[in-house]
């Protein structure tokens, strides 16, 4: 399968008791409400004066933005990491993870465009030579569609898998949401249905170029199933 480019960031180890782990969760609360009220991305430093905390003892559980961005986000997304399928259908399991999974980047919505924005201002920065802490690095979900096109692997030859993998790894997340809502204003169940009716064009197209071995794959006509609006 495609290789990433860098190594994913780690989202801080949390204490399990006591002190430590309310401190520690106190902090993450409070980054998740800033960003979910206003959008924007705080400081630690701004995280421990609405937490009430020393800034010394929240540069101890979250020594960057990095660290605190990646726990917001591990923290919203942790059960979509964790979903897996026995499907024995490639393309059926690509439409149970996007079922599942957009209602809660629906939920998390402010939280995911601040992951993106804070990995857009270090791009520019560390271009710069002027990135002063350790880059926010995404990419989960490559691990998470490959998983859901496992099925779909041995039809095609590992370039148009990968293809495959990287294309749906466009459609599949926030940047969706940003596109069609912020320049076509869609509602979000219709942002739902967009990415995945591209990701049924994306798996025909690469079914197509693979060839005549793939076509008992390809499925009858039939409905898509709508995204529903439960909680993964």
């Amino acid at each position: 399968m495609a290789r990433l480019k860098h190594k994913l960031s780690e989202p801080p180890v949390p204490p399990t008791r006591g002190v430590k782990a309310a401190t520690f969760r106190l902090l993450l609360d409070t980054a998740m409400n800033i960003i979910q009220k206003s959008g924007h991305i705080p400081s630690v430093a701004e995280v421990a004066v609405r937490s009430r905390v020393s800034r010394a003892t929240a540069y101890r559980y979250f020594p960057s933005r990095s660290a605190l961005v990646t726990a917001v986000i591990d923290s919203s997304l942790g059960p979509v990491r964790m979903l897996a399928s026995d499907n024995p259908s490639g393309r059926e399991r690509v439409h149970e993870l996007f079922v599942q999974t957009f209602p809660r980047f629906k939920e998390f919505e402010p939280q995911l465009r601040a992951a993106a924005q804070l990995s857009l201002e270090q791009w520019a920065l560390e271009r710069a030579g002027l990135l002063e802490e350790e880059p926010y690095r995404r990419g989960h979900r490559v691990r998470i569609l490959q998983h859901a096109i496992e099925p779909l692997a041995p039809l095609m030859r590992p370039a148009v898998r990968d293809r495959l993998h990287r294309a749906l790894s466009v459609v599949y997340g926030i940047e969706p949401y940003v596109i069609l809502k912020d320049i076509w204003g869609l509602p979000d169940r219709e942002v739902e249905r967009t990415a995945l009716w591209m990701a049924d064009a994306l798996i025909d197209a690469a079914l197509r170029e693979a060839g005549p071995a793939s076509a008992a794959s390809k499925p009858v006509a039939r409905k898509t199933r709508t995204p529903t609006t439960n909680k993964v």
